[in-house]
């Protein structure tokens, strides 16, 4: 049995929380959170030790396993220690802050022999790995474009609530959500090769309020359209273009084919627990099996794409 420690009790921090409670070979050995009544309330309802300092539940020798579900900024910090102590580590994407961070948890990544990897969970979604596995199959025929739409009437969305979510420096939607689409991007075409894009901010510290750029990889047009604060119904969303037909993927789960259209049809709408998916994976890499895992390598080469869309001001970026 592994003892895994939370740090972040937050409503991804539960989630994780909850599929290490379930997985037959861990268990939840403590949590941690800045405020105490979020940490306590994990003691409660897992039946485990409550800190509010990570440092100190880290050091404990019966930890194995540290899940980092803290701010992007302070990741680096809470998986260097983690790993000074001998903890295998699970961090939440996006990796760092930005890519310079990211690059040294790589380094720090390779020179350990612990088990390392970040919840980026299109690895593991049924419809996205259906999407993957067409488009490479040449079920679209030749692929023409893909594009990523984002909309969200509010940000941070009313269950977000917390106030980093809404900053510049480690906040806003393309590093919160945009994540997880760019790396679908990398999953099926590859790392993206260059970026052209324009942003713009909700005000002078604030996060991105919209996005509009384009970026190519392995020959194949993509765009980025990203809009906060209106009007309309949320929507994230990954689409392939192809010569014979297009993929959609909606809702983080449905698969469509040629969405719109007359011919359109749900070919993948399977809801899967990709936390515990993750767990698995880990148990089984941390046992020295063959396991699927995220590295800190792949989810940086994504954050690179993202420092690239901040940084490109209509100008074309090579991440």
């Amino acid at each position: 049995m592994y003892n895994a420690a939370i740090v972040g009790c937050g409503v991804v921090g539960g989630r994780l929380a909850e599929s290490f409670d379930e997985h037959p070979e861990t268990t939840v050995w403590g949590a941690c959170d800045l405020v105490a009544s979020k940490a306590e309330a994990f003691a409660e309802t897992y039946d485990c030790a409550a800190f509010t300092d990570y440092r100190e539940m880290i050091r404990d020798d019966a930890v194995d396993v540290v899940y980092v579900g803290v701010p992007p900024a302070v990741h680096r910090d809470v998986v260097a220690f983690a790993l000074d102590h001998d903890r295998h580590v699970v961090c939440e994407k996006p990796l760092a802050e930005d890519a310079e961070e990211g690059e040294r948890m790589v380094e720090r990544e390779r020179a350990t022999d612990r088990q390392t990897a970040v919840n980026l969970p299109f690895r593991y979604t049924p419809g996205f790995v259906e999407m993957r596995e067409r488009v490479a199959a040449g079920a679209v025929g030749t692929p023409k474009r893909v594009s990523l739409d984002f909309r969200f009437p509010q940000w941070p969305r009313e269950w977000q609530d917390v106030e980093w979510l809404r900053s510049r420096e480690q906040g806003g939607p393309l590093r919160e959500v945009g994540t997880h689409f760019l790396f679908g991007v990398h999953e099926l075409f590859g790392p993206v090769e260059r970026v052209n894009a324009a942003v713009a901010y909700a005000g002078p510290d604030a996060c991105e309020e919209s996005v509009v750029g384009h970026f190519e990889v392995d020959g194949v047009h993509g765009s980025i359209d990203l809009l906060c604060d209106h009007d309309g119904a949320e929507e994230n969303s990954i689409t392939v273009v192809g010569s014979a037909s297009s993929l959609t993927l909606v809702e983080w789960y449905r698969l469509l084919e040629n969405r719109g259209l007359p011919d359109e049809r749900v070919l993948n709408e399977t809801r899967e627990r990709t936390t515990l998916t993750l767990v698995d994976e880990f148990v089984t890499a941390v046992e020295g099996g063959d396991a699927d895992l995220v590295s800190f390598a792949e989810a940086n080469r994504v954050q690179r794409v993202v420092d690239a869309v901040f940084a490109s001001d209509w100008e074309t970026v090579e991440p």
